[in-house]
């Protein structure tokens, strides 16, 4: 079937600018032809009826000022092995040695370029799995077209976690990364994500997590305005393995997380979470989730938190999916936003699709204004009317922060939401 012409003239524009690297050619030609055939875009597709996606599909990135104050570094008491990339770009004079993560990590183009079987084999694999049922064309664009990135590969306990740091200088960057991991049976590593990236920014990471291994992945977007962004993150998990992330979004014009997990081992465990605080009209932040259980007695947990104010738009998607066979699957969403104002909106679908008869699953979704009863409370206790609503709009993001283990990381974004709080007056 022929793709609506307005789809088609976006797809094409989009791609005119673009030239087809020569690595893993098969992928990258297979990945092109998943764009031309689906095309980008468009508001009135599914899953796009709640986000415009103009601002992705547009042949250059839209123009972003750099911010004049930057966030203060993250994570500085936390022993790590940081890799920065500027507007797309490995920086290796700012970057640390990686070989102190006690992990084998390459950029893609050379892991590509070599004889790195895993990588060859890894990329573009989970990404073309999570075109069905929901087709994800900026993915398939990015398999297609990125050439910065890196392949990481814990073969037991990593000795440090690893903070890809994205730094943007220019106003126009468009940048492309893709991240292959792989972690082998039994191992277990930590990746940190840390800034904005880019003008406009696309970010795909595919995340195999082998037998009995352990993946923990935080991501801190940063509070860059004006940046646009659309991420990707794709994860098969085995027998007895935990895959785990947590997202932190702060202002900006446009965000798109993705996150499509496929729990393919029985015993295993799954649990994706977010919290985002938007400030303005132009703010408009989305997560897209899709998890699949095809295995017995495994867990997952989809929990996103959003608070809102000054005409902010806030979107969650999420469907778990169980699969003939996967008995006692154990299968938790809930997504909740609390609007600081009556020009904030909050637009939700949260779907279950089960075809197992022993299981537990559950979703549900809420929005609201803070509890008057619990601030009238606290001002009776002396707590001024500004610090009692901070109070309690960390308290409302709270269960979705409990998803990350390291007490140290979450600590860090508990003090990045307060400082947000504070400079963003509720009263």
């Amino acid at each position: 079937m022929a793709l609506p012409k307005v789809k088609a003239d976006a797809t094409e524009a989009r791609l005119a600018g673009l030239t087809l690297p020569d690595t893993v050619p098969d992928a990258r030609q297979a990945a092109l032809a998943r764009v031309s055939a689906m095309g980008l875009p468009h508001n009135r597709d599914e899953y796009w009826r709640f986000t415009n996606p103009r601002r992705l599909v547009q042949a250059d990135a839209p123009h972003a000022k750099v911010p004049a104050v930057q966030d203060a570094p993250l994570w500085d008491d936390v022993d790590r092995v940081k890799i920065v990339f500027v507007d797309g770009v490995f920086d290796a004079d700012r970057s640390d040695d990686p070989e102190a993560a006690g992990l084998e990590i390459m950029q893609l183009s050379d892991a590509l370029s070599t004889d790195i079987s895993w990588a060859k084999d890894l990329y573009g694999t989970l990404e073309t799995r999570g075109q069905k049922p929901v087709d994800r064309p900026f993915a398939a664009l990015n398999t297609a077209m990125a050439t910065e990135g890196l392949a990481i590969r814990a073969t037991a306990k990593a000795a440090k976690p690893v903070n890809l740091i994205y730094d943007r200088e220019s106003e126009d960057a468009d940048p492309l990364l893709h991240t292959l991991i792989k972690v082998d049976a039994g191992a277990e590593m930590t990746l940190l994500e840390t800034g904005a990236g880019g003008a406009r920014f696309s970010s795909v990471i595919e995340i195999d997590v082998g037998e009995g291994g352990t993946f923990h992945h935080v991501r801190d977007q940063g509070r860059d305005h004006e940046r646009t962004v659309v991420t990707h993150c794709f994860a098969q998990v085995a027998s007895d393995a935990t895959f785990k992330s947590f997202t932190l979004s702060v202002n900006g014009a446009l965000a798109r997380n993705e996150c499509i997990i496929d729990i393919r081992g029985d015993d295993a465990t799954a649990h994706v979470a977010g919290a985002c605080v938007g400030d303005g009209k132009d703010f408009h932040h989305d997560d897209t989730i899709f998890v699949t259980h095809d295995a017995v007695n495994c867990e997952s947990r989809q929990v996103f938190k959003k608070v809102l104010r000054n005409g902010a738009t806030g979107v969650f998607q999420g469907k778990i999916l169980v699969k003939d066979g996967a008995q006692k699957t154990d299968g938790y969403q809930i997504s909740q936003s609390l609007m600081l104002d009556d020009d904030s909106q909050f637009l939700a679908k949260p779907e279950l699709e089960i075809y197992a008869d022993d299981v537990a699953c559950s979703h549900g979704s809420t929005s609201g204004a803070i509890d008057e009863t619990a601030l009238f409370y606290l001002q009776s206790r002396g707590v001024p009317r500004k610090q009692a609503t901070d109070l309690l709009t960390l308290a409302f993001l709270a269960e979705s922060l409990q998803e990350i283990e390291d007490d140290t990381l979450a600590e860090a974004l508990r003090d990045r939401l307060a400082g947000w709080l504070e400079r963003h007056a509720t009263v």
